[in-house]
């Protein structure tokens, strides 16, 4: 088994522990959507990028008591090389928006894998995905009377519990102007039509302003 497949193998039993936000299925979209910026770009080491891709929700801050393992120990476990370790964990590093808070790209592979799971949290299924956490974590649907905070810390972004319409505004209509790859971009402007629209339609049908 290559280093990817062994990779799959552990993560799975490990997302499978997460909420639906975040589980494996989450994993396999981001991996199909780094497949697709791939094509046609030069010099990217896929290794690297589908090792990132399965590990790079196993060290995230919301679900460290649920993981158990970091995305290093993972490596070490399957005995990979320290030079592709040490790539596929700067390329993690780098997918975080933790509030906007953005960290340099100094990769194609963190480029790719950034965009690919920046697509996940929007569109459709980044609907989904939202109310799949707010859901999980007895969050309101809406709240007309949150503040939308346009400057926060990383604490301020993982700490505040705000309502799942709030993110809308915090973070997903953000995402399509941080996208870094050229497919990235073109890939994102529908989801984030997509999400303009369904805010539309649920202000019309609340009647609230949000």
């Amino acid at each position: 088994m290559t280093y990817s497949e062994q990779c799959a193998s552990i993560t799975k039993e490990i997302y499978e522990k997460f909420d639906a936000s975040h589980d494996f299925d989450h994993i396999l979209r981001v991996l199909q959507n780094a497949y697709q910026i791939m094509e046609g770009m030069d010099g990217v080491d896929r290794t690297t990028v589908e090792l990132a891709v399965y590990l790079h929700d196993v060290d995230d801050p919301k679900y460290a008591e649920v993981s158990g393992i970091s995305a290093a120990a993972i490596l070490k476990e399957l005995a990979v090389p320290q030079d592709l370790a040490h790539h596929v964990l700067a390329t993690i590093d780098s997918v975080s928006f933790s509030g906007g808070n953005s960290k340099d790209i100094e990769s194609p592979e963190g480029a790719i894998v950034r965009d690919a799971d920046r697509l996940d949290a929007i569109g459709a299924i980044g609907i989904a995905r939202t109310f799949a956490y707010g859901g999980a974590k007895g969050r309101k649907l809406y709240d007309p009377k949150e503040s939308i905070r346009s400057v926060m810390s990383e604490h301020d972004y993982r700490s505040k519990k705000t309502a799942s319409v709030t993110h809308f505004h915090e973070k997903l209509f953000l995402l399509k102007e941080l996208m870094i790859t050229e497919r990235g971009k073109q890939l994102a402007e529908d989801r984030h039509q997509f999400m303009k629209q369904f805010v539309r339609q649920l202000e019309i049908e609340t009647g609230q302003s949000l």
